[in-house]
């Protein structure tokens, strides 16, 4: 059976505690919006394939995150796109740390068609009427919390609760990748 999977970077228990209270407070100003239930995230691909193919891509996000190193991530200011998504921004440090791993997430995850992004932010609300980006606008104006980004979520979508759900989590250990040396039989 085809499933929905996304791959998503999770701040501390504290980050996804205070996003949790702005989307709350939020929520309470312009009723329900897309997103208003979501874990705090930061969504590096999101792809959907037969469950029965699921170890295969996670040995390959097992490797990968073997290969990272543990980071500090400043976030730093609000942004919105026009698509109607308010959210939270890294500062330009802790985004120019942040690319890379998204990239070469998604690229271990070839060949699979993925639903990619390329600009690390924590999703506030997502599809706002521009009414209400104004209002998260005037609600949300500075902030300044951080977290160490050690690891990296798969999580499976629940069609009834529609929403994601964590299944596997993956370490940063730091490890170099191993290179082929090429030896003498004799």
């Amino acid at each position: 059976m085809e499933k929905k999977y996304s791959v998503a970077i999770y701040p501390s228990q504290e980050v996804i505690d205070a996003v949790k209270t702005m989307k709350d407070y939020l929520k309470s100003k312009i009723d329900w919006y897309n997103s208003c239930n979501s874990v705090a995230h930061i969504t590096i691909c999101e792809f959907t394939i037969d469950e029965t193919q699921i170890e295969k891509y996670k040995q390959k996000l097992f490797k990968i995150c073997d290969t990272f190193t543990s980071f500090q991530v400043n976030l730093d200011h609000f942004g919105f796109y026009v698509n109607g998504a308010f959210f939270i921004a890294p500062n330009e440090h802790s985004a120019n740390h942040l690319k890379p791993i998204m990239k070469k997430t998604q690229e271990a995850l070839k060949p699979l068609k993925l639903k990619k992004s390329d600009d690390p932010h924590m999703s506030i609300g997502r599809k706002l009427i521009p009414e209400n980006l104004k209002i998260a606008s005037q609600l949300f104006t500075t902030i300044n919390i951080d977290f160490l980004c050690c690891e990296i979520v798969l999580r499976e979508f629940d069609p009834i609760k529609k929403q994601f759900f964590v299944i596997d989590t993956f370490s940063f250990n730091g490890n170099s990748q191993p290179e082929l040396i090429q030896g003498s039989l004799f």
